[in-house]
């Protein structure tokens, strides 16, 4: 199983070059597991949720699973906000 870490900062302003590199890393994976780890989270907005998304498409798109781990209460209630939380914890 591959690991990727989202930034400790995840707002806007980082969301599309957290999201290529994040992108980028998948693609380059053997691994058909990957887990993204959202423990080190501690600035976000909503743009973390986007990027979050596009991994998962991501994963589906190569044939891979993402599993997301260390959601903290505060994301986990965003997420659960918009409707999405489900989709973070499948």
């Amino acid at each position: 199983m591959a690991v990727l870490r989202l930034p400790s900062v995840l707002m806007h302003a980082e969301a599309t070059a957290c999201r290529a590199q994040l992108v980028q890393a998948m693609a380059s994976l053997q691994d058909r597991v990957v887990l993204l780890d959202a423990s080190d989270l501690q600035q976000f907005d909503s743009s973390a949720l986007a990027v979050v998304l596009a991994c998962r498409r991501e994963a589906l798109a190569l044939g891979c699973s993402l599993r997301v781990e260390g959601l903290s209460e505060p994301l986990r209630e965003l997420a659960s906000l918009y409707g999405v939380l489900e989709l973070l914890q499948a």
